[in-house]
C-alpha cells in the first residue's frame, strides 16, 4: 500500500485538469504569438485562462503574469522591485522559502541594499511589533513575508502586514504558494503589491505558475526575449500548463469549503491519534485551526537513536513524507526553519501534508507505523 502525505511538496493532477490539458494538446498546438488562425486560437485560450485566474482572485487580467512556477515569480518580484523602485532596505523572516531568502541574501551581498530579519517566536509566529519598528526606521522598504510557512504551516496575517506596510509606504510581496487554491484571496480588498502561485501545489501541472503585480506597480522584465506576457516575460508560453493551472484553480475555488473541512478533519484526526499512540509527541509550529495551514502538520518525535533513518523507514513502508521543506529533502544541512524556532535537534521531525485524496484509514496506517518505528528505536536504545 502506497500512502502519499507530502502534498506540500507537490500534489497529484486532478482528473479534470488532465482532461482539459489533453484536449488542448490534441487540438490546439499553435504558438500564441503567431498572427495566423492557429496562433490566434491558442492566444484566446491563454487569455481565457488568465481571465479565469484573475476573476477568482478579484484582480484584473492585466495584473496576472504567467511564469514557470513560484520560484521564478518570487525572483521576479524581488529582483525587479529592488532594481526598479530604488529600494535600499528590505525585510523578511528567517522562515521564508529559499526562493525568497536566497534571492534577498544574494542581492544583499552585491550591496544592493540592507536586509533586516524580522523576529519570530518559538512557535514560528511573526513579531508584528518588530516589523513595525523596522519599517518606522526605514520607510519605503521592500517587505517579503509568506502567507503560510511550507514546513510548519503557520499562517501570517497578511491583512495586518499589508496595513502596517501601507502606513510606511512599503512594497509588500507575499509568497502565497502554499495557500493558493486552499484559501480565498480577494486582491480587491488587500493592500498588497505582489503575490505568487504555483499550479502543482493545488492539483495542477508542474512547471507553471504566476505572479500578480498590482496595477500601480511598474517593473521591468526578469527574463528578456520576445514580447510575451505583454513584454514582461520573454519565452513561448507553456500553453498546456497555463490551461491546466486555470482549471485547477477553478476546481479549488469551486470545492474549497468542502475540501477545507475534510482536510482539516484529517489533520485533527492525526493529531489526536498521534497523541494517543505516542504520548511524548510534540508539534512544531502552530496547530490551531485558525492559525495553521490545514494541509500541513510538522511532528516532533521522541525516538532519536536513528533520526536519519526515520524518513527512510517510512519510505520503505510505502509512506511518503518530508523531513522539512521538500526543496531541501535529501540535503544534510537540516531545516533552516526548524533552526530558526530552536527546535530540539535530538528529536526527529517529519512533515505530513494532506490533500483531498487522503483518508482516515491512511492516517491510521501511518500512525501505527510511526509508533512501531519509535518503539523499535526505544528498544534498541535500551
Amino acid at each position: 500500500m502506497q500512502i502519499y502525505l507530502d502534498n506540500a511538496a507537490t500534489t497529484a493532477l486532478d482528473p479534470e485538469v488532465i482532461a482539459v490539458m489533453v484536449d488542448t494538446m490534441k487540438n490546439d498546438f499553435g504558438n500564441p504569438s503567431s498572427i495566423h488562425g492557429h496562433g490566434r486560437r491558442v492566444k484566446t485560450i491563454v487569455e481565457k485562462a488568465r481571465k479565469t485566474i484573475a476573476q477568482l482572485l478579484h484582480a484584473s487580467p492585466a495584473e496576472i503574469f504567467f511564469t514557470s512556477g513560484g520560484t521564478e515569480a518570487d525572483n521576479m518580484a524581488i529582483v525587479r522591485s529592488i532594481a526598479d523602485f530604488g529600494i535600499t532596505h528590505a525585510i523578511t523572516s528567517p522562515l521564508e522559502h529559499h526562493a525568497v531568502l536566497h534571492t534577498l541574501e544574494a542581492l544583499e551581498k552585491e550591496e544592493k541594499f540592507t536586509l533586516n530579519i524580522v523576529s519570530v517566536d518559538e512557535k514560528g509566529d511573526i513579531n508584528y511589533a518588530h516589523l513595525e519598528e523596522l519599517l518606522a526606521n526605514n520607510p519605503r522598504t521592500f517587505v517579503s513575508l509568506m502567507h503560510a510557512n511550507n514546513e510548519l504551516g503557520n499562517l501570517t496575517d497578511v491583512g495586518r502586514v499589508s496595513e502596517i506596510c501601507a502606513r510606511y509606504d512599503a512594497i509588500f510581496h507575499s509568497d502565497t504558494v502554499q495557500t493558493m487554491g486552499h484559501y480565498p484571496h480577494d486582491l480587491s480588498k488587500l493592500k498588497i503589491d505582489f503575490i505568487t502561485g504555483s499550479a502543482h501545489k493545488f492539483h495542477g501541472p508542474k512547471g507553471v505558475g504566476f505572479l500578480y503585480i498590482n496595477a500601480r506597480n511598474k517593473i521591468k522584465p526578469l527574463i528578456y526575449g520576445g514580447a510575451q506576457e505583454r513584454n514582461m516575460r520573454g519565452g513561448t508560453e507553456n500553453v498546456y500548463g497555463i490551461v491546466g493551472m486555470a482549471k485547477a484553480l477553478e476546481i479549488a475555488y469551486r470545492d474549497m469549503e468542502e475540501h477545507h473541512l475534510y482536510i482539516q478533519g484529517l489533520k485533527d484526526y492525526m493529531i489526536a491519534r498521534l497523541r494517543e499512540a505516542i504520548p511524548e509527541v510534540r508539534f512544531n509550529g502552530q496547530i490551531e485551526a485558525d492559525r495553521s495551514l490545514y494541509t500541513v502538520l510538522n511532528v516532533s518525535l521522541p525516538c532519536s537513536d536513528m533520526n536519519d533513518m526515520l524518513l527512510f523507514n517510512l519510505d520503505i513502508a510505502g509512506i511518503s513524507a518530508s523531513g522539512g521543506s521538500a526543496c531541501s529533502s535529501g540535503s544534510d544541512i537540516g531545516s533552516h526553519v526548524l533552526r530558526a524556532i530552536d527546535a530540539d535537534n535530538d528529536r526527529p521531525s517529519v512533515r505530513f501534508s494532506f490533500c483531498k485524496n487522503n483518508t482516515k484509514e491512511e492516517i491510521d496506517t501511518v500512525v501505527a507505523k510511526v509508533k512501531e518505528i519509535c518503539d523499535k528505536e526505544e528498544k534498541i536504545s535500551l
